[in-house]
Order: C-alpha cells, then structure tokens, then sequence
C-alpha cells in the first residue's frame, strides 16, 4: 500500500502534471459557468426589440439569463505558471459581467462564477487528490 501510495506521487513531469490538474479543473468550472448561462432564466418574460424577440430574465439570485450570447463569448480560460505557481483564471469580459455577479444599487446580484466554483469544489479536490497533489 506504501509502495502504492509513493508511485502516485511520484511523477514523472510534475509541472507538466500540476498544469494538466489545473486545466482540467479550470474547463470544469469554465463549462459549469456557461451551462448555468445557457440554462435560461425563470423571472420576468417579455418583448424585446432590435431583433424582435421574446426574452425571459434571471430571477434574483439565478444565473444571468443569456439573451444575445455576448457574455457567454465573453467568458475565456487560461491556466499560466505565475511566480512559481500554476493559476488557472476564468474571465467574463463582457462590461457588465461584475455587475451581474455582484449586483449594483439598482439590480440584484446574478451570480454565476463563485457559484460554478463551489459546485465544482468537490471535483476538483478529487483531480487533485486522484494526481497525488492532496490527500
């Protein structure tokens, strides 16, 4: 079992390995983050104009609601090794995207990244644990 146990943890290429760890739980998150987008909204439904089309929003505390796809496009990966570290980073570039995620005065907060994250915090303990990084 220690012999066991000792050939998880030694790999061949860590760096590389840690970087394959950090990629796979990043695009976990990543694709987390766009289905709750794409999952549609339970609030209000009505007209919208510039195309013609019918529209139903997020409710408070849902997800955003995609209506034209710009921020689904907008949300991007990348995973770098920064100052002897690995960081996988997910970004919503669109403008609006912060205020989604944490309201404003006049709308209530959309969250749809930290959530992503947390529900995928199980899983990615797991890639972790499965790589030999954690126990």
């Amino acid at each position: 079992a220690f012999q066991n146990k000792l050939k998880k943890r030694i790999v061949e290429n860590p760096e590389k390995e840690l970087l394959n760890l950090v990629q796979r739980s990043t695009s976990l998150v990543e694709e987390t983050v766009l289905d709750s987008i794409r999952s549609g909204g339970t609030g209000i439904t009505y007209q919208k104009y510039n195309p013609r089309r019918e529209h139903t929003a997020s409710a408070q505390g849902e997800p955003p609601a995609t209506d034209t796809g710009f921020l689904i496009n907008s949300v991007t990966s990348t995973v770098k090794k920064d100052k002897g570290e690995v960081v996988g980073q997910i970004i919503a570039s669109a403008p609006y995207a912060k205020f989604l995620e944490f309201g404003t005065s006049n709308i209530l907060p959309r969250p749809f990244m930290q959530p992503a994250l947390e529900r995928n915090r199980p899983k990615i303990k797991r890639i972790f644990k499965e790589g030999g990084y954690v126990d």
